[in-house]
């Protein structure tokens, strides 16, 4: 019969099915993941076009305040030009031509403008909101002429500070004086400039510096320089900046961004931690899963042997329970036999089965219960086996038997020993069909000792090999594979030894070596 083999099936069937289930939700998974990633992509896409939008947008507003400062100081000259011409001395009858200049003069009502002479002194200024007030209040105790000449000081600096946006014009209003126009932007353009940093700034806050975007990094084309990040770049070194790049690029593939013709820049990204939690959460659901069912297992495969061994005591208990009846009986009918004068040489030979009736049931009531283990003979154990098999099986099967020495005592159990011994060589002479040669050799080192059972047999298959020990495994047409299953359990948990398939060749032979501790 072919149990195992029939389990292995239905082992594989099972495993396929786990493996095609494990592998639809891991696609199903992956194609979450892959959505998430890419909704996260164009979340970073457009974070990048909010970007190019601001340049743009920062491009368009300093070129309408160049055009707009360029207006203004078109306007600065004509003011100057029309100042100049009023600085002339003219006959009064020819006061009516000093109407245009006066008007041009008095249209500027917006452009602040210091005047300075020769010698740094202020000489005026108009559409200027600072005056001498905002220092008496900000300084009570100076006195008039102080106040007058931190005024006139902070107009300097002020006309010096404007210089270096706009041109200053210097004009001689007469041989030997000079004077100095500064200006500054208008008022209209300053607003526009404080209107505009601030929807910048708030752009910046709600964008650019949106915590909950993923880690963003926008670089020029060389990707080592930074243009806009919602990381703290400021407070990284060099060497910092470029591991954060790597790490971002291992991550992602990164977005191309132009900014104009020949402006290319790249955007790399991080993953957030949601996905990456979702990418590995599968593995981590299969992972305990797996704990779990693996420790199921180990414990209904623990209750399982449990069973199997109280099902196995129970069977070999009713067995020598079934056998104690037939033997009594049979022992009286060769009492009867002696007495009616038969030839000693058959009751003999029967009482030699009955001993051996005896043994079988002594054994079956072994197993189970508390072996006990003895310090015999192991040499004497098998050669005694043996000897019993010798006038029971074909006169073709060539039995021999080899001990490095006479005697070597172990701790065994000689009626479960000899059970093991017999059940080996029984399938030895099945496997040679009765004709072949079987050899035992013992030998021994220092705290082992080795029972090596060789036959010249059909020989395993590697598979073969490494199930034959294994409970309904067989190779017989008729067989229970229960018999090595037996010998591997008398050895390896009543021994404390160990049995293996030391070599076998198909059309050969097999090798089963026994290890017993001295």
């Amino acid at each position: 019969m072919k149990l195992y083999s029939s389990k292995q099936k239905w082992k594989i069937i099972l495993l396929g099915v786990a493996l095609l289930l494990v592998g639809a939700s891991l696609y199903v998974s992956n194609e979450i993941v892959a959505k998430v990633a890419q909704r996260e992509r164009e979340r970073v896409t457009q974070w990048a076009d909010a970007i190019k939008k601001r340049a743009e947008l920062v491009r368009l507003t300093n070129s309408s305040f160049d055009q707009l400062r360029q207006k203004e100081l078109e306007e600065m000259e004509l003011w100057i030009a029309a100042t100049k011409e009023i600085s002339k001395p003219s006959p009064l009858n020819l006061q009516q031509s000093y109407d245009l200049p006066l008007a041009i003069i008095n249209r500027n009502t917006d452009i602040p403008v210091i005047l300075l002479d020769q010698d740094n002194q202020v000489s005026g200024y108009i559409n200027l909101e600072l005056d001498t007030n905002d220092i008496r209040t900000a300084a009570p105790d100076l006195s008039r002429d102080s106040v007058k000449r931190v005024f006139e000081d902070s107009l300097v600096k002020l006309a010096y500070a404007w210089e270096k946006i706009n041109p200053s014009f210097t004009m001689e209003i007469y041989e030997g004086l000079f004077m100095t126009y500064y200006y500054n932007d208008s008022r209209d353009i300053l607003r526009l400039e404080r209107e505009r940093d601030s929807l910048i700034q708030a752009f910046n806050a709600e964008l650019i510096e949106n915590a909950d975007l993923v880690p963003v990094l926008l670089m020029d084309s060389t990707q080592t320089a930074v243009i806009a990040s919602n990381l703290p770049v400021e407070q990284l070194d060099t060497l910092q900046l470029m591991a954060t790049r790597d790490d971002l690029l291992a991550q992602n593939e990164p977005i191309e961004i132009s900014f104009g013709p020949t402006d290319l820049n790249y955007v790399l990204y991080a993953n957030s931690p949601e996905l990456k939690q979702l990418q590995y959460f599968p593995y981590i659901q299969f992972l305990i899963i797996g704990l779990f069912i693996f420790i199921g297992y180990v414990i209904f495969s623990t209750f399982r042997k449990a069973e199997q061994n109280q099902v196995w005591a129970g069977m070999a208990k009713e067995t020598a329970h079934q056998l104690g009846t037939p033997i009594s009986s049979l022992m009286a009918w060769i009492e009867l036999l002696s007495a009616m004068d038969i030839d000693e040489s058959i009751t003999k030979e029967m009482n030699k089965d009955i001993e051996r009736l005896t043994k079988v049931t002594d054994r079956f009531s072994k197993i189970g219960a508390g072996t006990s283990l003895e310090e015999k003979d192991i040499v004497a154990t098998t050669r005694n086996m043996l000897s019993y098999l010798r006038t029971r099986v074909s006169s073709k099967v060539d039995i021999t038997f080899e001990a490095d020495t006479s005697s070597i005592v172990v701790m065994h159990n000689p009626p479960l020993f000899e059970w093991v011994i017999e059940n080996i060589c029984k399938n030895a002479i099945d496997a040679m069909e009765g004709e072949g040669k079987l050899s035992v050799v013992i030998s021994s080192k220092p705290g082992k000792v080795f029972i090596d059972i060789k036959d010249t047999g059909k020989g395993m298959t590697p598979r073969q090999q490494r199930e034959v020990f294994k409970p309904g495994f067989t190779t017989k047409k008729r067989g229970w594979g229960l018999g090595l299953t037996l010998v591997k359990r008398i050895i390896s948990e009543y021994h404390k030894g160990q049995i293996v398939v030391a070599h076998s060749e198909v059309g050969v032979g097999t090798t089963f070596r026994i290890t017993l501790s001295v």
